[in-house]
Parts: structure tokens; sequence; C-alpha cells
């Protein structure tokens, strides 16, 4: 897929390259840039959904990208509601779509 990655920028003129490292996304590699949030990593690539509404299963990506909303929370390495727009990515990082709750447990049931 081609780099959706801003290389040249009207006002700030040609931006530095930094260090390549590979991250996964549901199990897909991807190449992002030292210094990324994992939500700018992943809308270089072409991801614009990072997780679906738990009760209405509608898609959700980035929305504020300063971290007020919530809507880009993924679980990494293992940690859940882990916000993309905040988080630097690193080297081999394992990004999961939010993992969304059944209606039960949003009504106060069982996982």
């Amino acid at each position: 897929m081609n780099s959706r990655r801003v290389e040249h920028h009207p006002v700030l003129g040609t931006l530095e390259k930094q260090r390549e490292v590979k991250i996964y996304f549901d199990g897909k590699p991807f190449t992002a840039s030292e210094g990324d949030t994992i939500a700018s990593a992943l809308l270089a690539s072409g991801v614009r959904t990072l997780r679906h509404h738990e009760d209405k299963g509608t898609p959700r990506g980035i929305y504020c990208n300063i971290g007020h909303c919530f809507e880009c929370r993924v679980r990494v390495n293992g940690k859940n509601t882990v916000r993309a727009c905040l988080t630097p990515v690193e080297n081999n990082m394992q990004i999961e779509s939010g993992i969304s709750l059944s209606t039960t447990s949003l009504k106060g049931g069982q996982l």
C-alpha cells in the first residue's frame, strides 16, 4: 500500500526522514516512523478503523486526536484501553483493534 505520510509540508518544508520501525495491527505488519503515535502510523498506512462500537458495531477511529474522547482505544501488547493517539510506536509492537464487549456485559452481565 502506498504511504499517506506527509513528507513535504507547505509551511515546514521537507520533513526529515525518521528511522523506520515495524508494528503489527491485528497481525498484519506495517512500517512506522520512530516518533509516530500508533494513530498517526496507522493513518499514514491507510488504516482508518481502530475498533468497533461496543453496542452498535459501527467503526471507530481517530476523532479528537488529543486523548479526550477514547475513540481510538486499542489493545497493545496485551494491555487494553490504550489510546492510539497518545501512545508512541515501538519496534515490534503488537496492536489489536479494540475488543468489543457484548451487550450483556454493557448492561452489567458477565463477559
